[in-house]
């Protein structure tokens, strides 16, 4: 499809389940209707951040510019009011994202569990760095093998490849101590890398019938490097996914001061990832084939 009708589609959908995820609540309880509903600023969020355009004056200048004909109100309002109204449909997109999560198909027994450095600043900034009010902190990015000043990002990602549960934690959380809060009550077996390889917590999660699985912790004293490989194949599944939302959706561009804001910001990229991936099943596509609804 092309960018017209992707917008198009995401409209009519949050329109039409807006009311059903609400189920007669109101969010607004006093004052006018807005210029913009709802319904528009979802659309142009999910859409933007599918498109890459993640900074909130980017997106409605981009829209207001080139889609006023399909959002008149843009017109009529600042974007301080644009970006305040996004902010607070939070709840909203939350509760839409667990919607999603019942349209699509995927295994509930089986499970990966990893998490993504997300940086408040640049790190050679970080001791002056006066955003989140203390709650960042530093750690240790593995892949580039630097530390950084900012978060973690726990994901939860049920196979074939969508996330059901987050976590945003400080940075110097050792994973192990988030994933009792990530689990799920359907699940059977667990997939996390050589972080995740914790005996006690291997026998936490085993007296509820949960089956964690991860390669010995130091890769040169590993007694079962064939399993480990298999382990690390299959779990390949998230490094593909945390790809897309460090490329695709910016994940990393923390462009906000508190973490009230930042919250906000990460559900609504994993909305429009959630959001792509079910259009992707629904048309029969590879579901992380996310290129393939824009031809």
């Amino acid at each position: 499809m092309d960018l017209d009708t992707f917008i198009i589609a995401t409209y009519c959908f949050f329109d039409d389940i807006e009311k059903e995820v609400l189920k007669g609540k109101r969010i607004r309880q006093r004052g006018p209707e807005p210029t913009v509903s709802d319904a528009e600023i979802l659309t142009m969020e999910t859409v933007g951040e599918f498109e890459g355009i993640s900074q909130d004056k980017k997106l409605f200048l981009y829209f207001r510019r080139h889609y006023a004909h399909f959002f008149p109100g843009l017109k009529r309002i600042s974007r301080t009011t644009f970006t305040r109204q996004a902010s607070n449909l939070w709840i909203l997109k939350a509760n839409i994202w667990q919607y999603l999560l019942s349209l699509i198909e995927y295994d509930p027994t089986l499970a990966i569990v990893d998490s993504l450095p997300i940086p408040a600043c640049q790190f050679a900034r970080a001791y002056r760095c006066i955003r989140f009010g203390g709650e960042a902190a530093y750690g240790k990015d593995i892949l580039v093998r630097q530390t950084f000043y900012g978060f973690r990002l726990h994901v939860y990602l049920a196979w074939p490849g969508v996330i059901t549960a987050l976590s945003l934690a400080p940075a110097n959380e050792h994973e192990t101590k988030v994933v009792p809060e990530l689990v799920k009550p359907t699940l059977e077996i667990l997939l996390g890398d050589r972080n995740y390889w914790n005996p006690r917590l291997k026998e936490e999660l085993a007296q509820v019938e949960i089956n964690l699985q991860a390669p010995f912790r130091k890769a040169k004293s590993d007694p079962w490097p064939k399993y480990s490989a298999l382990i690390s194949r299959i779990r390949y599944r998230i490094d593909t996914v945390f790809s897309q939302l460090t490329r695709r959706f910016e994940i990393k561009q923390v462009l906000v001061k508190d973490r009230w804001h930042l919250c906000n910001r990460l559900l609504r990229k994993i909305l429009s990832h959630t959001f792509a991936f079910m259009l992707n099943q629904k048309l029969g596509n590879p579901p992380l084939r996310l290129g393939l609804l824009l031809d």
